[in-house]
């Protein structure tokens, strides 16, 4: 069935199963993709390891060659000027325009309200103790291209970028197959955002120059943005090197409903995010099974007249469903175990429920606050945690632009009191020379 209902027994141990990223398991059709492209067959990670290690080596030339045998097309140059992101922009019909300008603005307005900022405790016997925060030298933004161009991702992540500061901002999105060109759309929103450099350049190779750097690209010190298997593989190897945002997977919703919900928006918050990716995920929790069934139906009816029902289908075939709970407070607690990227409360009262969130990226709260205004235009990033990794990673937000520097000025008064302190904690791990060096000052 395409959106079947299961209890919660049953949904457990099936639909709300979290599966780790040794238990991934690809598509044949992938394998043999990888397989023709590299003469052998590989895994994915080792696929995206060659591509890595050859535009570390061999810098432009890797990148001109794997774009080629990847994208079919090779940009020369792959730097858009800026002056073309203009051009893009004034090209864009009017209320699009708008709408990207309007969408900025709120992001922008949301993070400057986020507290980002040095501290410094002065006290008169101690010193001074504190925290200097400074935003990141440079940072690049992959954008989506694909079936689905994200000019949104970008917004919502260059945009922040530029809020806290950052001095250097990149974006690379892959060209269109034909052209080579990005779509305006995105050279239009990177226009809006105030990128510096815009490189047509999609996929691993992307990940790799904006990490290594090569001979036209300097490298950054921060990758953000979602992508597809290869650029997040891509970013999971490159970490150390330079740091990642996380590793955004394929987009999720989960929705607890009660009776007083309608049946039709519920169908319609679940089949926008069904829509992103086969391997989407979308869920009904509710305690009722009216409702259940009527969200069945209505997904079935909406469904007809979507121009992306077959990827609608292959979702909600193999990762959506309605799973019925005995009460809202236990569809609270499996969304809590799940850790949901979006987290949509569709209830009479749902700030009676708020408090009992603990993991989610986003809690969208009343049928009103629905998923697809955070996409696009509430003001928080929509690139938020998946996987489960809400547990314990936020969405992009300015942290994730700035770093934050210790800053010690004791006295020589607390010196040599915290001395003594300081060299029995070094003796105790068998550190002579950091014992002396207290000991030193006393």
């Amino acid at each position: 069935m395409l959106f079947p209902i299961l209890d919660l027994t049953e949904a457990r141990q099936t639909l709300l199963r979290r599966r780790s990223w040794a238990q991934t398991e690809y598509p044949p059709a992938l394998l043999e993709r990888v397989a023709a492209l590299f003469g052998e067959p590989l895994t994915p990670e080792a696929a995206v390891a060659r591509i890595l290690a050859d535009v570390q080596r061999r810098g432009d030339e890797a990148l001109r060659e794997w774009s080629w045998r990847i994208d079919g097309v090779a940009p020369e140059p792959w730097q858009v000027p800026l002056a073309a992101q203009r051009e893009a922009l004034a090209r864009l019909p009017a209320d699009l325009r708008t709408a990207l300008e309007q969408a900025a603005d709120r992001i922008a307005a949301f993070h400057r309200r986020q507290p980002a900022h040095s501290w410094l405790h002065t006290d008169p016997h101690e010193g001074v103790l504190g925290q200097i925060v400074r935003p990141l030298d440079a940072v690049g933004v992959y954008v989506p291209g694909g079936t689905a161009p994200l000019p949104s991702s970008l917004l919502m992540a260059a945009v922040i970028a530029r809020v806290a500061g950052v001095r250097r901002v990149i974006a690379c999105s892959p060209p269109m197959r034909g052209s080579g060109r990005v779509t305006d759309v995105i050279l239009a929103a990177a226009a809006i955002a105030g990128v510096d450099e815009f490189y047509a350049l999609g996929g691993a190779q992307a990940i790799a120059a904006m990490a290594f750097g090569t001979e036209t690209i300097a490298p950054v010190d921060k990758i953000v943005g979602p992508g597809g298997l290869f650029v997040t593989l891509a970013k999971r190897q490159v970490f150390g090197v330079v740091g990642i945002d996380g590793l955004p997977g394929p987009t999720e919703t989960m929705v607890i409903a009660d009776v007083t919900a309608d049946p039709e928006r519920v169908a319609a918050d679940l089949l926008a995010q069904a829509e992103h990716d086969v391997l989407a995920t979308a869920i009904l929790l509710t305690p009722s099974r009216p409702l259940a069934e009527a969200v069945q139906l209505a997904i079935a009816r909406r469904l007809e007249s979507l121009s992306r029902a077959e990827i609608i289908v292959t979702s909600l075939g193999s990762r959506g469903g309605a799973v019925l709970t005995p009460d809202l407070e236990t569809a609270v607690e499996a969304a809590n175990a799940f850790a949901p990227e979006h987290l949509c409360l569709s209830v009479a009262d749902p700030w009676a429920l708020v408090p009992r969130v603990r993991h989610a990226g986003g809690v969208f709260v009343g049928e009103y606050s629905f998923e697809v205004l955070g996409d696009y235009v509430a003001g928080p990033s929509h690139v938020m945690p998946t996987e489960g990794t809400a547990r314990w990673a936020s969405p992009l937000n300015l942290e994730d632009f700035i770093k934050r520097i210790s800053l010690i000025a004791l006295t020589p008064a607390a010196a040599t009191e915290l001395s003594p302190i300081a060299a029995r904690l070094a003796l105790a791990e068998g550190l002579d020379a950091h014992a002396a060096a207290a000991q030193a000052r006393l």
